[in-house]
This record gives C-alpha cells, structure tokens and sequence, in this order.
C-alpha cells in the first residue's frame, strides 16, 4: 500500500481549526504575559531613580507597541471578519468598545508625567487588558471556529503575517456567486479587513447585495465606500472601499 493520508478528528491536535485556534490563544497569552511582566515593575517593586525611570519606560515603549500592534492586528483580522455575521456582531460591537477603552488608556500612560499615575494606569490597563483578551480567547474564538465563512487557520497565518510585518494578500476581485450563501458575507468582511484606507476591491455576485450593505453601515459607518459597477440583472459588480484618511 502507497501513499498515506493524515486523520483529523475535530477538537483534538490532528484538527488544523483546533492547532490554529490553539496558535492565536497562545499569542495573546504571550502578549497579557509580557505586558504583565513589565507592569509588575512599575507596580508592584519599590524602585527608586533611574531604575524606576527605566522600568517605566519600557512599559510605555511597549505599550504603544507591541500591545497595540497586536490589538490592530486582532481587530483587522479576528473582529472585523466576525462582525461580517449576524451572531458575532454584537460581539464584536462589545470587544471593540473594550479594546477602544484600552488604547485610551495606553493613551492615558503615554502621557503621565509622574511615577504614581504611570502605575495608575498601568494597573488599570492591566484590568482592561485582561478583560479583552479572554473574551477574545473564551468567546470570540469558539465563535468563528463555528461560523460558517470563517477559516480560523487563514485567520491565524494572516494575523502572524501582520505581527511579523508582512502584508496580506489583496485580491482585486472576490466573486462569491459559487460561495454557498450562508458562507459569504464573513469572507467578504475578511478581504475588507485586509484594505489600507484608501484601498478597495471588487465583489461579484448574483443578486443585488443591498443585505450586504446594510450590514457594512451596521459594522462600519461612514468608513467604508461602496460603488456599483454593474446591476445585473444576472451579475453584480460592486467597488467596496475603505474610505481614505482626511489629509
């Protein structure tokens, strides 16, 4: 007998969702760990002069960066694919929020002027932090391992890419007309994730996407652009956009 074929059985370490799902808890394991390493220093060890300045700001350089390239990374790949379905939308209205009150307080350490409010807000970052990513963990990721459309392995390899300071690919063209319907909208939400502002693609369907739309403006608002380039009546083509930064 030749050949060999490799069994995968759901929930276990042969199933590439669950491998996946595993490698993104890991990474933001890994980030709550480094972050809470560098707050323990400012917060929790009496530190005196230039040791203490030097504790601080390392937990600044790494606040506004690793952590919020992480948080933009989660939120471009992980959100904004889930918030392209009825169930998880709510979800990630929820997570954005919390994640919007972290980076305020990033914000907020980024610019104490004494030790003590550095370690105020540190210890609240700490709270808001946590918080965020073990819904992200215990709730958004068993989420879109059960959403149709979500691939959670494309997912995990395109928020590495990000981390490490790749770009995702960018197809000019998504045509979903053979993509079962229930399937579509989170693969679209997906390619709008990977637009710069600025950028766009074009969708193909079958049917007049108003739906779609509607749930664009739901997650979105005004930041997205939407264009028909043809109306059928037997193909859709429309522009999809992520509206450019003002200048």
């Amino acid at each position: 007998m030749t050949g060999s074929s490799e069994v995968c059985i759901s929930g276990t370490s042969t199933d590439p969702v669950f491998r996946a799902g595993e490698a993104l808890r890991a990474e933001s394991g890994r980030v709550l760990a480094e972050y809470r390493e560098k707050a323990a220093m400012v917060t929790e060890l009496q530190l005196d002069g230039s040791a203490r300045e030097e504790a601080n700001a390392r937990l600044i350089e790494f606040a506004s960066g690793r952590l919020t390239e992480y948080l933009s990374a989660a939120d471009r790949v992980l959100n904004a694919t889930a918030a392209g379905a009825p169930a998880t939308r709510l979800l990630v209205r929820a997570l954005r929020r919390i994640q919007g009150s972290v980076l305020r307080t990033v914000e907020e350490l980024r610019e104490s002027g004494t030790s003590a409010r550095i370690s105020h807000a540190a210890q609240a970052l700490d709270a808001l932090l946590g918080a965020y990513l073990d819904a992200e963990t215990s709730v958004l990721l068993p989420a879109l391992a059960d959403l149709p459309g979500a691939d959670v392995p494309v997912l995990a390899n395109d928020l590495r890419t990000l981390l490490d300071g790749g770009e995702l690919d960018r197809a000019e063209v998504l045509d979903v007309r053979e993509i079962p319907h229930g399937t579509r909208h989170p693969r679209i939400f997906g390619r709008y994730a990977r637009l710069a502002p600025g950028e766009s693609f074009v969708l193909v369907n079958n049917h007049d996407p108003k739906p779609l739309r509607r749930e664009f403006t739901a997650a979105h608002g005004e930041d997205f652009t939407w264009e028909y380039a043809e109306s059928g009546p037997e193909k859709w083509r429309v522009r999809i956009g992520r509206a450019a930064v003002p200048a």
